[in-house]
């Protein structure tokens, strides 16, 4: 499916939250990365990052880190959905060539990946439940981000030529992440992430009762593969148990021409208004974008990849939010088969049988 959004868009720059890390709290996060880097070995970084050993030392260190780094890690605070945090140190000697593609990602020996690597899961677990998909980058809990040969149209992190449609991350799946996190290690042509909030739209009242309305399914993008069945239909966006609008969005991966027309003029409708409402922060290295995917989408815009080993290259983290509950009726899901894996829910299981309160446990199931 094509995308349905024009690369003709009218950014508008407003309402995107910025952070800083100060400097000290920087400091401290870089360096305990490291320091757990030295002593577990590179071993971990050529596998999933699950490894016990690692997963262990996140989760026992996190502690360590000023409350600052909890503080700007928390989730987004306005209508936009999506903060700028500033401040954290990278060193583009540090990383060697941007890999060609994801697997020589997480291969990539260079030790400045690998405690970037870190740093993001100590961050994630500030902020909550970081996880991966069992068919998304082998089970990956940091995702590698860098355009590829053969995918420049694609709708998937691995293209370049092609706008990359906004949608929301795994709209597919029950157990999407709540809160999105993306961190630039390299970006020198300033290539834009597009991000829009349902939130700042302007919709009737009956194209919200339509779109309210589960009609068709979302599929899972190609990253995890091709040749699912489609299943039972999905509502685009619904009120949560605060009565604020949330959304499933994935115009790529949606068969919107099996709607009725009423359906697709509100679709087209929700399309225009999230292309209106569009940020378009383009990160610089070191900078960290939280997206709260509950209530925004995020795209590209296209750029030339030179396959140069300079190439922009991001890496992500999908997070849980212990306290967000989502609609009963997603319980039922089968999501396609797809699973995640999810290893700081022992962890947080583990601290919950010695009595200790951690309010950056186990998501339960919708």
């Amino acid at each position: 499916m094509k995308s349905v959004l024009s690369e003709r868009m009218t950014i508008h720059q407003h309402d995107i939250e910025y952070r800083e890390l100060d400097p000290g709290a920087a400091t401290a996060l870089r360096s305990l990365a490291a320091d757990i880097r030295r002593r577990l070995g590179d071993a971990p970084h050529t596998a999933t990052l699950h490894d016990p050993g690692l997963i262990a030392r996140i989760a026992e260190r996190a502690d360590e880190l000023p409350d600052s780094v909890r503080h700007a890690v928390r989730p987004p605070a306005t209508a936009a959905g999506a903060t700028v945090v500033r401040g954290l140190p990278v060193d583009d000697a540090d990383l060697g060539h941007t890999p060609a593609h994801w697997q020589a990602a997480a291969e990539h020996t260079h030790p400045g990946s690998l405690e970037l690597d870190i740093v993001m899961l100590l961050l994630g677990r500030c902020a909550g439940e970081p996880f991966g998909w069992q068919g998304q980058q082998n089970g990956r809990l940091v995702n590698n981000i860098v355009p590829a040969v053969g995918h420049e149209d694609e709708q998937s992190g691995a293209s370049s030529s092609t706008l990359l449609s906004p949608h929301t991350e795994d709209a597919f799946h029950a157990l999407r992440a709540n809160l999105l996190m993306l961190i630039c290690l390299r970006n020198p042509d300033r290539v834009a992430t597009t991000v829009s909030s349902v939130r700042e739209v302007r919709l009737s009242d009956d194209d919200l009762r339509t779109l309210t309305t589960p009609t068709l399914p979302i599929l899972p993008d190609v990253s995890y593969g091709t040749g699912f069945d489609q299943l039972a239909p999905l509502p685009t966006l619904w009120r949560d148990e605060n009565g604020a609008v949330t959304a499933r969005y994935d115009p790529a991966y949606t068969p919107i021409d099996d709607a009725d027309a009423a359906f697709r003029a509100a679709y087209a409708r929700l399309t225009a208004e999230l292309v209106r409402v569009s940020h378009a922060p383009a990160l610089a290295p070191g900078e960290i974008l939280l997206l709260d995917n509950d209530v925004t989408v995020h795209g590209r815009v296209p750029f030339r990849a030179r396959y140069d080993g300079t190439d922009r290259w991001l890496k992500r983290v999908n997070i849980r939010l212990p306290e967000r509950r989502r609609r009963a009726q997603e319980s039922s899901e089968n999501g396609y088969g797809q699973h995640v894996v999810a290893p700081f829910r022992a962890s947080a299981d583990r601290t919950a049988e010695r009595g200790i309160a951690d309010e950056r446990g186990s998501v339960e199931q919708p």
